[in-house]
């Protein structure tokens, strides 16, 4: 009597990991909203959306900087210190009209990534230790131009960079901080997958030793990938100051640079570089303003989102292991 041989497939491990890298984000949040939907009156109202959407704009714009920079398995702690440059610089100029003003605020924060993307490209200094030397010196900088004092900003289109809204007074009006977000995410996409910059700047972030022996301009990728990342930062500064309607560098852009880390290596961007994952970014900045808001909401101390922040890097690390060990 022949007996009848079954075969049980089981999901593999390695597959199941490897979806949850490469989806995890989408499915937290799709969690967090289905969580709210449920559990958090008025959370998908528009008006709450659009908040939303606006809190987490300059988060999101420095994390295209960083999702750069970590792609060259580099970092950049600057970016806070970056945005309260910008902020305090705004300002000081504003006399000469807003855009002469907005272009210098820029321009210092291009100077600060020069300086960073020299000492890693051209010094070798490593990037942690280059980019916390400015994030001191920065914000201190600041702090000096400021003379350590908050400076109203009342001009009406610096203003309307982080207040004003494109079809005011519409059920659907979009602000102007959201369409700037768009657009920057629109253009670094198309940098990082259409260009022959990001294709040599994820060789790089691959295997630099590699990428100089095939003749690539890995000094060069370097600074301007730095460069970069603090005009990223600069314009989120000016937002950020535009939203308060005051430059305050003392506290502008304060541990930005831990939610931007996160925001990317949630996103599914490995901390070893050689992938830069712009969608994933943009939906892990989502996921922690998400969090963060329905914490707020559930009357959550705010101690709390720190530490929940934290358990998602952690979580966001352990599931990437699998990438670090194959390097």
């Amino acid at each position: 009597m022949s007996q009848a041989s079954v075969t049980i497939r089981l999901p593999r491990r390695g597959s199941a990991l490897g979806l949850l890298q490469k989806y995890g984000v989408y499915f937290a949040l799709g969690l967090i909203l289905l969580f709210n939907l449920l559990f958090t009156p008025n959370f998908f109202e528009l008006d709450n959306f659009r908040t939303q959407f606006v809190q987490v704009v300059p988060v999101l714009i420095v994390a295209l900087g960083m999702a750069l920079v970590i792609g060259t398995e580099g970092i950049d702690l600057s970016v806070g210190a970056v945005m309260a440059l910008a902020a305090a610089i705004v300002p000081l100029y504003i006399g000469y009209g807003a855009i002469p003003a907005i272009l210098i605020a820029i321009a210092g924060g291009l100077l600060v990534g020069v300086i960073n993307g020299s000492m890693v490209a051209f010094i070798g200094v490593q990037p942690i230790v280059a980019t916390l030397s400015l994030m001191v010196a920065g914000r201190g900088i600041a702090l000096l131009i400021a003379n350590e004092q908050l400076r109203p900003v009342t001009d009406a289109f610096v203003l309307d960079l982080g207040r004003g809204n494109f079809l005011e007074g519409a059920p659907w009006r979009i602000p102007y901080a959201v369409i700037i977000a768009v657009v920057l995410v629109v253009l670094v996409a198309l940098l990082v997958n259409r260009t022959t910059f990001g294709k040599q700047l994820l060789a790089i972030g691959g295997n630099r030793r590699a990428a100089q022996l095939a003749g690539l301009p890995v000094k060069r990728i370097l600074l301007s990938v730095y460069v970069l990342s603090a005009a990223l930062a600069s314009v989120a500064g000016i937002i950020g100051t535009a939203r308060l309607g005051a430059s305050v560098p003392s506290t502008i852009g304060n541990l930005i640079e831990l939610s931007a880390i996160t925001a990317v290596v949630v996103g599914g961007t490995p901390l070893t570089g050689g992938q830069v994952k712009i969608a994933g970014t943009v939906a892990g900045a989502l996921l922690l303003q998400f969090i963060t808001a329905t914490l707020v909401k559930h009357d959550v101390p705010d101690a709390y989102s720190q530490i929940v922040q934290a358990a998602i890097i952690l979580a966001a690390v352990y599931i990437q292991r699998g990438r670090i060990f194959k390097r």
